[in-house]
């Protein structure tokens, strides 16, 4: 049985030193709109992870979701992503065992290798030490998911007669996502049985994942395909988007030097086309048809749009968010129910 279509919105809280909004007034109104989100039924509530950026990009997703998870009642909980290497897992898997808790049972968590030099900088890590400690940190993760003592010896972390308490509310701990912009990222999520956020080609990163899971014997219709596809609902194309679109490319400004930095000036596989996560910008019709198609031809299950653009307030984007709410996510439901989730 295919998994059920989830929607929702995705956070950094990125706040441009110049935005003239306080940092804690701006926390308090993303907590707020968070709230008001689950009350109009969004399923998932997602963050993204950087260290060490003067706009205060979101460091540490935990503990806002121990926030919003108090104050909300159906809404689900991940990351896309952590960055894994930056991790202790062990202590991770607890912070998220109370976190599980605290939310009753709503959190997930999906990571990756990150890539950006002033975040393992300031960690005093070695970038090289990003897959070594990525393996060893999802290897440790699993085995504490699973809720039987164990102990671990690897070349990056040592862990002796771990049993994690409180006990996760999940059966089997939080849902875990990894990150795939490569063949080899996708081979490494489903080494690890886990749900894929891919970030490249279909080709090299949904399609090679399937077919390590049907190779091995496992359904793909038991896991989840999640991506942030960012949209916009306007009925004043002219009027509403150029605001947007100025906090969008301040955003991708930032993406730009950390790429750079890493010597990363252009992403793996450039003969091949990529996912498109490209804005879809228009009125509902629009948006429904544009993302019922991207839904279909990427078998997406999971997807979410940017809450709150770089230097822009939870109330400045209010209307578009209500319609994507109440207006077009019930619609792509709808039409998934309707549909097996096969490129066209």
């Amino acid at each position: 049985m295919k998994p059920n279509l989830r929607i929702g919105v995705v956070y950094d809280f990125r706040n441009p030193p110049d935005s003239g909004i306080d940092n804690q007034d701006f926390y308090a109104e993303i907590l707020e709109q968070a709230i008001w989100l689950d009350g109009l039924g969004i399923d998932l509530i997602w963050f993204t992870e950087h260290h060490f950026v003067e706009d205060g990009y979101l460091p540490s997703w935990i503990p806002v979701a121990g926030a919003m998870a108090a104050r909300t009642r159906g809404v689900r909980f991940s990351s896309d992503i952590s960055i894994l290497p930056l991790y202790q897992p062990v202590r991770l898997a607890e912070d998220l065992a109370v976190l599980d808790n605290l939310s009753g049972g709503r959190i997930e968590i999906g990571v990756g290798l990150g890539y950006a030099p002033q975040d393992f900088a300031g960690y005093g890590m070695p970038p090289s030490h990003r897959l070594s400690r990525t393996d060893e940190g999802l290897e440790i993760l699993s085995r504490c998911f699973r809720g039987k003592r164990f102990s671990f010896k690897g070349k990056r972390y040592q862990a002796e007669n771990v049993i994690i308490k409180p006990d996760y509310v999940q059966p089997g701990g939080p849902p875990l996502w990894v990150a795939a912009s490569s063949r080899d990222g996708a081979l490494r999520a489903a080494r690890f049985n886990a749900h894929l956020l891919p970030q490249g080609p279909y080709e090299t990163t949904i399609q090679v994942w399937l077919d390590a899971l049907a190779s091995s014997g496992r359904n793909p219709d038991d896991y989840r395909i999640g991506i942030i596809k960012p949209c916009f609902v306007t009925d004043d194309k002219e009027r509403d988007w150029p605001a947007v679109r100025a906090a969008e490319r301040f955003r991708m400004e930032y993406y730009a030097r950390a790429f750079a930095a890493a010597g990363r000036g252009a992403p793996p596989d450039q003969d091949r086309e990529r996912i498109s996560q490209n804005w879809v910008v228009g009125d509902v019709d629009h948006c429904v048809d544009e993302l019922n198609a991207f839904i279909r031809q990427n078998r997406v299950t999971d997807l979410v749009t940017w809450a709150v653009p770089p230097g822009l307030r939870p109330g400045d984007v209010r209307s578009a968010l209500e319609q994507f709410a109440t207006k077009v996510a019930p619609r792509l439901k709808a039409a998934a129910d309707g549909a097996d989730h096969f490129r066209a």
